[in-house]
Formats: C-alpha cells, sequence, structure tokens
C-alpha cells in the first residue's frame, strides 16, 4: 500500500510507542521538494496552523510562511483527498481511490509499511527457535504460522477521532487459536474489544472494532496446537481497513489486477477472467488469444496445449425416453488451446443408455424425474407401495445411483490460494458413483454438501439423550491419488462451528464409513476433497487425483423416503406408537413388552425380545433400559472368601492430566483425561472441552465439547494477551460403552496386559472396568478401547490417583487401547469379620481386656466396624503363687510323713522276718509252726498285712483297718511250705 493518510498532523511516520510502531500523521509536499507540509496542534479555540517542514536537519532557508490550516473538524469524503497546497478536498482521478478518513491494506507483495510481525516461545528461547515463524505475505493476503510458536502480527496507528478497524479472515483450522486485540497508549488491552476469532465455515469472514481516539496498537496472534498431529492449515488476513483520521493526502493507485474507470473512487473493481490490469489502472486489458487469466489477475497466462488432464465426463439427465448419455466437457475455467498442435481433442459422447432406477424411496412419475413417494410409503425406486398393518415407513436417504444430483445435496469448488468460492461444480454425477471434478488449481477443495434439516423422533421414547441414538450416517467411497491428497468428512450442527470428524490421507481402497448423531438438529455434512496442500500458483498436474463417492445413506430423517417398512408397536386402534423406554415390540401381538432385568435395548433395535441385550459381567440396566451401568457395587470370591466393593466415592467426573510432553518447538502440553466411572445410572458425566477459540469463556456461547464415561483432551498453556490461561484442544471420546467390570484381564477382546502396571496383591485382585467407543478411525477400524484397573492401596487416600503406564506416558501403546491405574482406599473390598484379630491382654490387678485389632495391612475400608473391647474378672499371678507355694508345703510334708511311715513298716517286716529265720526248721524248706497269734513283745501293733496285688494308698488304709482284729491287733497267717502243715 502506497499513501498517506492524515490527521492533525497529517501523514503517517514512524515513531516507538509499546514497544511498536506508531503511525503518526505527516504530509509531503511536491516530489523532489526539500520540505513537506504540517498542521500544527489545534489550540483551544479550534484552530491550526499549515506550516512547512524541511526533510534534512539544517534547512532554514527558502521555506514558506505559515499560513492558518483548516478546521480541526475538517475531512474529505471518500474518494477524495485533501491538496495541502490549496488546502482543498480534490477528487482522486481514474485509476485512483481514497477512502476519505481511512486507509486500506489489500496488497500483501510483502509487509506494508508499519506492520511488523515476530515471535517468542513462551517458556523461552532454550526450548526452540521460533525465528523462522512469521506471519508471511502471500499476494492477496498475509498468512499465520502453523508450528508451535506464537506469531503476532502488530500494527500501531495514532486517530485524531473516534474510528474502526476490519479485516476479512480465513481460519479454517480449530487447532490454531486465533486471537484479535487492541491496546491503547498505555499499553494495555482493551478487554471489550478483546477477542477469539471463531473458525470460518465457508470463505472469508469479516470482523470489526471500534477504535479510540489516540494511540491504538492492533494485534493479530495465533498459536497452533497440533503437536505433529495433523497437517495444520494457517489463518489468512486481508482487506485490513483503519477508519479515524480526518483525512488522506493523496489517492491510492489501484493494485494490479483491480481498475477504477471513474474519477472520485472509494475502491477499484476486479478485472474479469481472460483480463488483467497494471497497477493504477483505469481499464482492464484483454489477454491474448493464447493466453488466458483468472478474475483479478494482474497478467495473462500462456494457454498449454490441451491434455486429458483438461476435461471430464459426466451423465446428461434423463430425457423423455427415460434414457441418458455420457458425455464429456471442458474443464472450466478452460485455460488449455485446444486449436494447437498435438493438443488432445475432447472425446466424442457416448451412446444413450437406459436410465439407471431412481433411488429407494422414489418413483418415476414420468420419464424423466424421480420424485419421492408419499409419507407412509416405499419403494425400491419404482413403484410406491403401502406400508403393512403393523409396520411403518422408514424414513431416510438412501442414494445409490447418480444420474443427478439430489436435491438436498450440493456440489461447488472453494479456491485453494485464495478460498473463494467459484461458480464451479466440484462433484460430478457418473451413474454409479460421483466423483471429484478438477479446479482452476490442484490446491482447489472439490466441496459436496448434504443438509438434514431435522430427524425423526426415535422409535423407542427415551429420556436418555446421551445413550440415544438419533440417526447414523453410512457412505461408501473410494480414493486414487499419486500425490497426498485428502479427504475431509465434516459437520456443522445449527450453523454452529464446523466439527471435522475423519480425514483420510492417499490412496484408499473402497471401504465404508459410519458416524453415530446424537443430536436432533439441522445438520449439514461435508466432504472436501484436495488434492495437494503443497501451495502452487495454479495449474492442472493431478486431475486424475479423484475421490469416488457410491453411496450415502442417512436414516430417522424426518423428512425423508422409505426404501422398507419397519415393525411398529399397534394400539387399540391398530396405529402405530412409539414403545415406552425399555420395551420392545412383541412378534405376535405387536404389543410393547419390557426388556427382562439386566438387559437394555438399543434405540435402533425394537423388534422382538431379542433386541434386548444381556448386560456385561458387573453391570445391570438403568431404570429405562437404555444402557448397562454399574452402580458403584461390585462382588468377587477369593478362594471361599467373598468380598464386597463400594466405589460410591469414586461416581463423580475425576480429571487427571499425564507427565508433561514437548513438542519439536519445545511448547509444553499435557494429556488431560476425563473419567466417569459408575453410578448416576450411567449418566455420562465426563467432559472434554474444545476452548482454542475462546478459553476464557468472553463470548457466552456453548464451547465444543464431547460428553463420554472416558475422553481426553490436549491441554497447553498459553500466554495470551499477556494472562497465562490453559488451551483445551482436540477432545476425543475413548469410551461412551460400559462393557463389563470383572477381575479378568480379557473381556471381548479388549485386553489389560498385568505388566502394565505390576505390584496387585497377591490376595485382592484390582477389579477393572472395561470401555469402548463406538466411533472407528483410520487406526482403530474396531473403535477405541479403555481399561481402568482399581487397586486397593491403603496408603492413597480419599479418591486417590490414576496414573498411565510407566512406558507408555500418553495412556496408550497403539493408539486404541487406553489403559489406566487407579490407586485408591476405596478400591479395597469393604472390611468383614476376616479382616481383624482379637488380642487378649495380661490380668493386671484382677482385670483382662479382649481387644479386636485389623489385620496389617489393613486391606479393607468400611463395611462392619470392629467389635467393642471386653473387660473381664480374672486371678492374679500372685495369687496363683500363693497356692501353689502352699500347695509344695503341703506336699513336702505328706511326702516326708509317708516317708518315715513306710520307713518304719520296713524295719518291722524285717524284724519278723529275721525272727522267722531264726526259729525255722531243721528240714529245708519246712516252715516253723506258730507259737502264738499274739504280739510279741516289741512288735508293733500296727502291722498290716501284706498283698501281692497293688492299691491305691486310700485303699491300703481302708484294707489296713478292715483286717484289725476287735482288740485292735492284726492277725498275719502264716503258711507253711509243707504240704500238711497245720497252723
Amino acid at each position: 500500500m502506497s499513501g498517506r493518510t492524515g490527521g492533525e498532523h497529517g501523514g503517517w511516520y514512524l515513531e516507538k510507542t509499546c514497544g511498536a510502531r506508531q503511525l503518526s500523521q505527516i504530509f509531503t509536499g511536491d516530489p523532489g521538494s526539500e520540505y513537506h507540509y504540517e498542521y500544527t496542534e489545534c489550540d483551544s479555540k479550534g484552530t491550526r496552523w499549515r506550516v512547512a517542514v524541511p526533510h534534512f536537519p539544517g534547512l532554514c532557508t527558502g521555506l514558506p510562511d505559515p499560513v492558518k490550516g483548516t478546521e480541526c473538524s475538517f475531512s474529505c469524503s471518500a474518494g477524495q483527498y485533501l491538496d495541502m497546497a490549496v488546502q482543498e478536498c480534490t477528487q482522486c482521478g481514474k485509476g485512483t481511490y481514497s477512502l476519505g478518513t481511512g486507509v486500506h491494506f489489500e496488497e500483501w507483495t510483502e509487509l506494508p509499511h508499519g506492520f511488523r510481525s515476530f515471535s517468542n516461545n513462551i517458556y523461552g528461547t532454550e526450548y526452540g527457535n521460533c525465528n523462522m515463524s512469521q506471519w508471511e505475505a502471500r499476494g492477496e493476503y498475509v498468512a499465520s504460522n502453523t508450528d508451535e510458536c506464537t506469531a503476532t502480527l502488530m500494527y500501531s496507528v495514532n486517530l485524531k477521532q473516534e474510528g474502526t478497524v476490519s479485516f476479512e479472515f480465513v481460519h479454517p483450522d480449530s487447532n490454531i487459536a486465533f486471537e484479535f486485540f487492541v491496546q491503547n497508549n498505555q499499553c494495555q488491552p482493551r478487554e471489550e474489544n478483546l477477542r477469539w476469532m471463531k473458525t470460518t465455515e465457508s470463505g472469508w469472514g469479516y470482523h470489526q472494532v471500534k477504535l479510540t481516539k489516540g494511540t491504538n496498537v492492533l494485534y493479530w496472534r495465533t498459536t497452533a496446537f497440533s503437536m505433529g498431529i495433523n497437517t495444520l492449515k494457517p489463518v489468512l488476513l486481508r482487506n485490513i481497513l483503519i477508519t479515524g483520521a480526518a483525512y488522506t493526502s493523496e489517492c491510492f493507485p489501484c493494485k494490479p489486477g483491480t481498475f477504477a474507470p471513474r474519477s472520485g473512487a472509494s475502491f477499484c473493481q476486479l478485472c474479469p477472467k481472460n483480463t488483467f490490469s497494471y497497477r493504477g489502472a483505469f481499464v482492464c486489458t484483454p489477454c491474448e488469444a493464447d493466453k488466458y487469466s483468472v478474475a483479478g489477475s494482474a497478467s495473462c497466462t500462456p494457454r498449454p496445449p490441451c491434455t486429458d488432464k483438461d476435461y471430464f465426463y459426466t451423465h446428461l439427465p434423463c430425457d423423455a425416453n427415460g434414457e441418458t448419455q455420457l458425455i464429456y466437457k471442458w474443464i472450466e475455467p478452460k485455460i488449455c488451446n485446444s486449436t494447437m498442435k498435438g493438443t488432445k481433442e475432447l472425446p466424442m459422447s457416448g451412446t444413450k443408455i437406459k436410465c439407471p432406477p431412481c433411488n429407494p424411496g422414489f418413483h418415476q412419475s414420468n420419464s424423466t424425474i424421480c420424485e419421492p413417494c408419499p409419507q407412509g410409503m416405499f419403494s425400491n425406486g419404482t413403484i410406491c407401495r403401502e406400508c403393512p398393518v403393523g409396520t411403518q415407513a422408514a424414513q431416510g436417504f438412501e442414494y445409490k445411483w447418480w444420474n443427478t444430483l439430489p436435491s438436498n445435496m450440493h456440489s461447488t469448488v472453494m479456491s485453494g490460494l485464495n478460498f473463494e468460492y467459484q461458480q464451479e461444480a466440484g462433484w460430478e454425477v457418473a451413474g454409479d458413483y460421483i466423483y471429484t471434478s478438477a479446479g482452476s488449481s490442484d490446491n482447489d477443495y472439490m466441496i459436496l454438501t448434504m443438509n438434514i434439516p431435522a430427524f425423526s423422533t426415535p422409535q423407542q421414547s427415551t429420556q436418555d439423550r446421551e445413550s440415544n441414538e438419533v440417526s447414523r450416517i453410512t457412505f461408501v467411497f473410494d480414493m486414487n491419488c499419486s500425490m497426498n491428497c485428502q479427504l475431509f468428512f465434516m459437520k456443522t450442527v445449527n450453523l454452529e462451528t464446523n466439527t471435522l470428524i475423519e480425514s483420510w490421507n492417499g490412496t484408499r481402497d473402497k471401504q465404508s464409513y459410519m458416524h453415530h448423531l446424537k443430536r436432533n438438529a439441522n445438520t449439514t455434512f461435508s466432504w472436501a476433497f484436495q488434492r495437494t496442500s503443497i501451495r502452487t500458483d495454479g495449474g492442472r498436474e493431478y486431475t486424475a487425483d479423484v475421490a469416488k463417492m457410491y453411496s450415502i445413506n442417512i436414516t430417522n430423517t424426518k423428512e425423508g423416503v422409505a426404501s422398507w417398512c419397519k415393525p411398529c408397536a399397534l394400539d387399540t386402534d391398530s396405529q402405530c406408537i412409539s414403545c415406552p423406554s425399555g420395551h420392545y415390540i412383541d412378534k405376535k401381538t405387536s404389543s410393547c413388552i419390557s426388556c427382562p432385568i439386566k438387559t437394555y435395548l438399543p434405540s435402533h433395535l425394537v423388534f422382538g425380545e431379542e433386541a434386548c441385550t444381556e448386560c456385561g459381567p458387573g453391570t445391570k440396566n438403568n431404570d429405562i433400559h437404555s444402557l448397562c451401568f454399574n452402580d458403584c457395587h461390585y462382588t468377587t470370591s477369593m478362594g471361599r472368601r467373598k468380598m464386597h466393593y463400594d466405589f460410591s466415592l469414586l461416581q463423580n467426573m475425576t480429571t487427571f492430566a499425564g507427565k508433561p510432553s514437548f513438542t519439536s518447538k519445545g511448547v509444553k502440553f499435557y494429556h488431560q483425561f476425563s473419567i466417569s466411572l459408575c453410578g448416576n445410572q450411567g449418566r455420562k458425566l465426563a467432559t472434554c472441552t474444545q476452548n482454542v477459540s475462546d478459553p476464557r469463556g468472553l463470548e457466552n456461547e456453548p464451547r465444543p465439547s464431547i460428553n463420554s464415561y472416558v475422553c481426553q483432551s490436549i491441554i497447553m498453556p498459553s500466554d495470551a494477551a499477556g494472562q497465562n490461561i490453559f488451551m483445551s484442544s482436540q477432545p476425543i471420546v475413548l469410551g461412551d460403552q460400559l462393557i463389563g467390570v470383572t477381575t479378568e484381564t480379557t473381556l471381548e477382546k479388549i485386553t489389560s496386559p498385568v505388566d502394565l502396571f505390576p505390584g496387585e496383591h497377591a490376595d485382592i485382585k484390582d477389579i477393572i472396568f472395561y470401555y469402548r467407543s463406538k466411533e472407528v478411525t483410520q487406526s482403530c477400524v474396531f473403535g477405541r478401547a479403555t481399561t481402568i484397573r482399581l487397586r486397593c492401596n491403603p496408603l492413597k487416600t480419599g479418591i486417590g490417583t490414576v496414573s498411565v503406564p510407566s512406558n507408555c506416558p500418553e495412556g496408550t501403546c497403539d493408539g486404541c487401547v487406553f489403559h489406566f491405574l487407579w490407586e485408591t482406599e476405596q478400591a479395597c473390598p469393604l472390611c468383614t469379620e476376616n479382616d481383624f484379630h482379637i488380642i487378649t491382654s495380661a490380668c493386671q490387678h484382677g482385670v483382662q481386656k479382649t481387644t479386636p485389632v485389623w489385620l496389617t495391612p489393613r486391606l479393607c475400608v468400611r463395611g462392619i466396624d470392629l467389635p467393642p473391647q471386653t473387660i473381664s474378672i480374672c486371678k492374679t499371678p500372685d495369687f496363683w503363687l500363693k497356692i501353689g507355694v502352699i500347695s509344695g508345703i503341703c506336699s513336702a510334708l505328706l511326702l516326708t510323713v509317708l516317708t518315715g511311715y513306710f520307713w518304719r513298716k520296713n524295719q518291722n517286716l524285717e524284724y519278723k522276718y529275721s525272727r522267722l529265720m531264726m526259729n525255722g526248721p531243721s528240714k529245708e524248706g519246712e516252715l516253723p509252726a506258730a507259737d502264738s497269734c499274739a504280739i510279741m513283745e516289741g512288735e508293733d501293733a500296727e502291722d498290716e498285712l501284706l498283698y501281692s496285688t497293688r492299691h491305691s494308698i486310700l485303699r491300703k488304709f481302708r484294707l489296713f483297718s478292715e483286717k484289725r482284729t476287735s482288740d485292735g491287733f492284726d492277725c498275719v497267717p502264716l503258711k507253711s511250705s509243707g504240704e500238711h502243715m497245720d497252723m
């Protein structure tokens, strides 16, 4: 941009303000002069003077005298400039324009004078060099960086009255944070103008902000959050317009490719296609016959010889005879020369063939037009029929024949160079499929859209909006590419932010993709195909790279058509009704019957008892049978012991972040996970948001978010407008269906390897929750899955801590199955009588205590309480010692007496024996005769009889008393050893 805009001081010059350049206003005199004109500051009366200021210091002679200037409120209209020599507004000549009180930046071959681009790494230069991350001028616009550095485009202006700044922008990628804000002369941000720019849905967006009198520093700042996952698309800026100056000192020449045919123009017009213009043109010059140009071109390009890349094929609509024809057309705009030698001629049209049938749900009202069947009827593409009793039309759209583009679909081309929409078709019909045509450049986006205003209420009415499937869209496609082409599948809900659902790169075999919808709203689906993302200056080198769409099927649309009839429940009048939640349609009676216990009913399956799906282990159905969930209780057996668990304190959403990671630029980021484990009737409480477009929530609008049992987002700290905040991006669902809860390491082909989290208790196994996500990706053809191990750890009080595998810091080792370890005391089983033992204390002072004590380590929580301590009366050790001593003394005395007694008895027996021996007979073996039975003098009267059998001491005493004679003496019979000896 050239030219000067004025205020009180006129023109623009640079000075240091807020660490940036500031624009003040000056005016030059005639070209080649040694001075320029300026206005002095306005005095209290609103007057000022025009003075001549030399260009070089020290030149003070030959300058014009000061003259009284115009009023301070003076201004010129659009299309005029202020001639300082006469101080009057003058119309701009042909080929030039002016905004009157503003300045317009529309050329970006380089950064215009006064703009500054700089970048930085918020973590310091030691984490990465960001010197190359700058805003780059690209002719029609200026483009931002696409790496993790923070790049800022800055412009400072000093206005003499209130004004505005407006600009057009393209913000196609939600993984780039794009903010625009204004600072005042104190370098403080104006919060009312702080704005995070939203992503643009189609083409260029527009934004305007008011500016105050004085210094205004404008900032456009971007930071990418790709972490190397995607190839990001930069933010583009153009047509920056600033108003608020009092006047402009000269008119701006029209940029190349534009012209101003009349004097007093406030803007320049684009040259039509096949014309061009130079700078300052008031008319466009036609291109020569062998050259071409697009609209707004600064030059013409030679037309190359036509090749097979310059035309495409399509089918004509059916004629009155029900026939169609394959024809070939030149790609518009036609840029090749078909008259040159060796050029490729346009092939001849094919022979006429019979038109394909109408798509299911349509019928041929005449031989040329396919019309939808009336409500309540269905067709296979030929004749409409009424649905039988007990059934109703399954409304939707099923497109598999492509003779014409359906009425709710649209095709266009968006330029990959200036992001303007072209009046061209991006997809062409080909009978069995539709395919991508060619645009002006290989960078162009071939866009196909389909709009569904609303969906029907599901056949099973349910209040569970999180689990209720409103519709599903399925399409079959393939891609054939020699370069790294891309196909993007997106959706826009209620004209909100466009959301990328999935993308594919390179050649792809014929395959099917399905997406589930859970929101009943106006939804637009988009498919965008780009042959190459490498910037080119035009040309069609890769037109053979194509994407083909064979079929598109979307169910349960409100204004759709039916290709079949689905069973329904009937009321008493044989009218179709919706079954209550958790009820299926009985095949015999067509009535609604509740599903059995521990089963749930998917919203798209309601016919027959087999539609009721059994819940997994450790789960139960919710009240409306829409899903299976765990009620935060679990029971398992370990040997003969049965253990009960209660996870009620873990039922609320838990959020945690993994270890920090760093990009190649040194930017720190985290993987943040949210978990909704159990309870709450199966409600999905885990939420992950996308706040890149509005991290502070200043727009008071709902942010894009997802709800599930387990989800992940990327968290990155950002220094936004001088304030540290956290940016959240790339939310994904890791689990929206609970498969089961068990101690087994494998469930429905989902495995939780033991070696990922060593240290499991031998006696108490980990409780594992298994989740699955329905959405499939390129790398996860069966969808993502998640396992959460609950491990008993008494040291982790409260809800404990959640961690990821040490060798997989992102939570997954293969990108599809995520693993988490949740250590907490709440994962311990409920306490039972097997978890404590009894300790009996010593008897002290006649008292003994019995105390129950938990086993160590205590691996249980809550459950039963410890029994109370018991106290009993007992005998002390001193008492028993005394009893023992007394008993010992008595025993010793008794033994002493008995010993003396038996010693005396032994003496008596010896004496008697010796007497017998002395009085023995002469014959050997003959006993002597008894002299007398009386006790001899000196004998003891208490001698007792001798017995050969053994008796107890008491028995001996009794026998002793019984054998005595009445006179108190013992009688001891003596028997002779002889045969006939008399006593």
